[in-house]
């Protein structure tokens, strides 16, 4: 951490609010630079200038944390269902730590290593051999110096204990966030005994990310933030959820909707719901409050722009955008000027110019999680009797 700047522990301590970043690995996927299905962010060595200046977005919109874009980096998932990229996670790590650094030291930023959820666990690999998994990455994180880190998307709250059980062994304040809604885990572990057993694992800040949208995932950590202080324990909260709205999802969330993940623009969320976002999830009582999926620089600046009061600055990102739309004062049409206010753009009920299209979808709810053979992962590559099989299947649902 560069000299003078505050730790996360110490910034949330002092009742501060901490921006996170957004969705990497979507923003980057619409970019060209990721590939959907693996979604692994190779991108670090053989595009870094698109992830620097994916982080600059960011930072420019408000963001006080530079995500390591490692999601998915472990070698197990760079190995899976015929992946062959010839990059080891380790260089892939590295190269992500380097970017996020680079750019924080550009504004008031920390850097944070994360890992997320293995396709080992799926397997039903030994506590042992996930927890190594982890170890290989921390590993980096702790060489290249991270400030602190982050255990995110974890749909078992067991794995995400294992997890944050490794990364604690660095000495560095450790954040962990499920991606759960109010029904809790994959096997039904209620929100508040996740929170509770992700703090006693030694999380210092938990809380949701992604598989949600913003006011369902507000609404999970409270529910966490009850069950932490029902069992007399203290902790930090987070929240980093879709860009999209979700209303209509099981406890798979937005992966069982059929547009996922290539029809999933109608759902996405204005500037304007992120402001309210923003708020609900202050008056929650959450104070380290960014993105994951969808989330654009945009929505960011969004956040970042309804908590001005509150952090008492706004973000360089705003120098170009007015807030409510104050703007629009400089348009050429009289009907756009007359747009210039808050509760025009508070009360707009925005179309979908889709005549045919349903308000809502129905999720496919397959209804397998970790322990189901489907789920068991493989080196070799999909093959075309094992798609043919999943063809079928979907067309019963």
């Amino acid at each position: 951490m560069a000299p003078g700047k505050k730790g996360i522990l110490e910034r949330l301590n002092a009742g501060e609010v901490v921006i996170g970043d957004g969705g990497f690995v979507f923003a980057l996927e619409k970019r060209g630079y990721v590939k959907a299905g693996p979604w692994t962010p190779e991108a670090t060595v053989t595009h870094p200038e698109a992830v620097r200046q994916l982080h600059r977005e960011f930072l420019r919109a408000g963001a006080n944390v530079m995500q390591t874009f490692t999601f998915y980096a472990s070698d197990d998932k760079l190995e899976n269902r015929g992946q062959s990229l010839r990059l080891s996670g380790a260089q892939i790590n590295e190269a992500g730590c380097d970017l996020a650094r680079e750019v924080a030291s550009e504004g008031d930023a920390l850097v944070a290593g994360g890992v997320c959820q293995t396709p080992s666990y799926l397997s039903c690999k030994s506590e042992t051999e996930v927890k190594a998994v982890f170890k290989k990455q921390m590993e980096v994180f702790v060489k290249k110096g991270v400030d602190f880190m982050i255990a995110e998307y974890f749909e078992h709250v067991e794995e995400a204990e294992w997890a944050v059980q490794v990364l604690k062994t660095s000495g560095k304040p450790v954040a962990a966030s499920l991606c759960i809604g109010p029904e809790g885990d994959m096997h039904g572990v209620s929100p508040g005994e996740c929170a509770v057993r992700l703090v006693k694992a030694g999380a210092q800040i938990i809380g949701v990310n992604c598989h949600f949208d913003p006011m369902t995932c507000v609404k999970a950590v409270k529910l966490m933030k009850e069950g932490v202080e029902k069992a007399g324990l203290k902790a930090h909260y987070m929240v980093q959820p879709l860009a999209f709205h979700t209303p209509d999802c099981n406890c798979q969330g937005f992966i069982d909707l059929p547009e996922f993940p290539f029809g999933l623009e109608p759902r996405i969320l204005t500037r304007w719901d992120m402001h309210q976002y923003a708020r609900e999830a202050y008056k929650a009582g959450i104070r380290f409050i960014g993105g994951c999926c969808g989330f654009e620089p945009y929505h960011i600046r969004a956040v970042a722009e309804e908590l001005a009061p509150e952090r008492g600055i706004t973000p360089p990102g705003s120098e170009k955008h007015g807030m409510w739309g104050a703007g629009l004062e400089m348009h050429t049409k009289p009907w756009v000027r007359a747009r210039a206010r808050r509760d025009y753009w508070e009360n707009l009920k925005p179309a979908s110019g889709r005549p045919l299209c349903p308000s809502m979808s129905s999720p496919d709810g397959w209804g397998v999680t970790k322990g189901h053979s489907e789920l068991m992962q493989q080196k070799e590559a999909t093959s075309q009797d094992q798609l043919k099989q999943l063809f079928d299947r979907s067309k019963s649902h």
